[in-house]
């Protein structure tokens, strides 16, 4: 049977190779890649030690210390969900604005055409 811990460091380094695999193929823009390199780095660093892992849940009173694993990585993910909501409001604020400086534009240019005849 697979240790959990095992699994983590083995998932971490796969998740590490791929983020930077996508940077390199240019799937994924280096802003955004940053986020996740350390959040894999972060799981795998936690991963290796597992004394860490078992203090902080001690701490924390969590019974079962692995899954404070889980725990970060939801907590990335919210965390990570929240910033791109942020990015995609900007970006919906901005084709807004674009949409009507474009009317306004072809308005002009419709104006400026029926003066010309």
């Amino acid at each position: 049977m697979m240790n959990i811990y095992l699994l983590s460091i083995l998932f971490s380094l796969v998740f590490l190779i791929t983020i930077l695999e996508l940077v390199r193929l240019r799937k994924l823009k280096e802003q955004y890649s940053l986020l996740w390199i350390l959040m894999g780095v972060l799981l795998l660093v936690i991963s290796l030690n597992v004394k860490w892992i078992e203090k902080l849940a001690g701490w924390l009173h969590i019974e079962y210390a692995p899954a404070l694993l889980f725990l970060f990585g939801l907590l990335f993910c919210f965390v990570f969900i929240l910033h791109l909501t942020i990015v995609i409001t900007k970006l919906s604020q901005q084709v807004l604005r674009l949409t009507q400086e474009i009317t306004i534009l072809k308005g002009k240019g419709s104006e400026l055409h029926e003066h010309n005849r």
